[in-house]
């Protein structure tokens, strides 16, 4: 089973190098490229002023995040939830440079995990094309009318639905289909050939119990079914 985080984040700015920091943060389980269900989302205080021109972007201001944990008090449940598994971003530099920064901070080990860049893929199959997350949503027909603000978890479900569609779309989820119904086939071949044997197996009983088992049947009614058998 291959197990597939989808992540984004929300952050004050766009570089942890000259005091931005980050605010918000959504993953996304997959397994076998499909949302289990199971999701991280965590708003965090960034423990500075937001700038207008974030706040614009995903409406998370200073009030709302005055009483949000600080990163360092996740980041172990973080790390905890995406262990060693591939993490799938869009315009990975951009969220990991931040992941990386506040790791730092909070002195914990940096992330060594295989990592996904979905513009990357999305240029390589759309060439020349737009790429963003509402684009990539208006080319493959996916609902995001939700998405009014961006949103660290919602962008991340979002994402989770393109990059299925960037990998093959419903074509992954037939051939994961056929794969689940072929294993199914075999398994059902192999209780039958189970059931058939070449030579029967001894019986457990002795000869006296068998004897005395037809004595007491043949005593019972004569319409039941085991005295029809040994009538």
């Amino acid at each position: 089973m291959k197990r597939e985080i989808v992540l984004d984040t929300e952050t004050t700015g766009l570089n942890p190098a000259t005091g931005d920091r980050l605010v918000e943060i959504g993953c996304v389980e997959l397994i076998n490229h499909i949302p289990t269900g199971q999701n991280f989302h965590v708003y965090c205080n960034p423990e500075r002023d937001m700038p207008e021109e974030a706040f614009k972007v995903h409406g998370l201001g200073n009030e709302f995040l005055a009483d949000k944990p600080l990163f360092k008090d996740v980041a172990d449940d973080f790390l905890e939830f995406i262990t060693d598994s591939v993490l799938v971003i869009h315009n990975a530099p951009f969220d990991m440079g931040f992941l990386q920064a506040e790791l730092e901070w909070a002195k914990k080990p940096r992330l060594e995990n295989d990592v996904i860049d979905t513009v990357m893929l999305a240029r390589k199959k759309h060439p020349g094309a737009r790429v963003n997350l509402d684009a990539l949503c208006r080319h493959y027909g996916i609902d995001n009318t939700r998405r009014t603000l961006h949103g660290a978890l919602l962008d991340s479900e979002i994402l989770a639905e393109v990059y299925l569609e960037l990998l093959g779309g419903r074509q992954v989820g037939l051939s994961l289909a056929a794969q689940t119904e072929s294993q199914n086939e075999g398994m059902a071949i192999k209780k039958e050939a189970a059931r058939q044997r070449p030579t029967p197996l001894p019986s457990r009983l002795t000869q006296d119990q068998i004897e005395r088992h037809k004595q007491y049947v043949l005593q019972m009614n004569e319409e039941a079914l085991w005295a029809k058998y040994w009538s």
